[in-house]
């Protein structure tokens, strides 16, 4: 499918954590693969096996593809928590800036930052808090641009920074904060994005 090819070859600069000779089905088709089944409510190992298995006629005649099975869930398992989560999160990044520059009308950029915790992602057992995330959300395009994890003993504010400043801001661009922003630091920034 033509949509998903731009994606498809950033998502094959994502390193293999597999050796060269356990690679019968390639990174990126498995990756693509599995974010359609997350998006269609496979939410779990064995849900993108599942949605493979269903869907597996339609995707070798879409893709080119020749796979006479769909990799069975440990294999997918073994695949996505061997993965470099800094690689995979660079590749959506570039994608989605991708996206945004062809959708996107010059001078009307509008770009959101909100963080919000994960819900059932903390562990009493392990006396760990809820994971908390921040994400940068253009509003002109509805996409997410990026997220990063907030560190367990820190807050949204430096990270807003960071992210800002990783994202390359076009001059003129409207960014919406939440009231916790109203620091001197955000109004200092390099590129002046107009904050509200």
């Amino acid at each position: 499918m033509s949509a998903f090819v731009t994606l498809l070859n950033l998502l094959a600069d994502v390193p293999d954590p597999r050796r060269g000779q356990g690679q019968l089905y390639k990174l990126p088709h498995v990756l693509l693969f599995s974010v359609l089944a997350i998006v269609t409510g496979g939410n779990s190992y064995r849900g993108v096996e599942t949605f493979i298995h269903v869907h597996r006629d339609r995707l070798n005649a879409a893709f080119g593809l020749s796979w006479r099975r769909a990799p069975a869930h440990t294999a997918i398992r073994y695949i996505l928590k061997g993965l470099d989560p800094v690689a995979v999160e660079a590749a959506f990044r570039r994608h989605a800036s991708l996206v945004q520059a062809a959708r996107a009308v010059p001078g009307q950029s509008s770009i959101a930052l909100d963080g919000k915790t994960l819900r059932g992602s903390f562990d009493n057992f392990h006396d760990r808090a809820a994971a908390q995330v921040l994400s940068a959300f253009a509003t002109d395009t509805a996409l997410v641009l990026a997220h990063v994890d907030i560190a367990e003993k820190s807050n949204e504010i430096p990270d807003a920074l960071t992210l800002l400043a990783e994202l390359g801001v076009p001059d003129g661009s409207i960014v919406t904060l939440d009231a916790m922003h109203c620091q001197k630091n955000i109004s200092r920034l390099q590129h002046k994005p107009t904050l509200r």
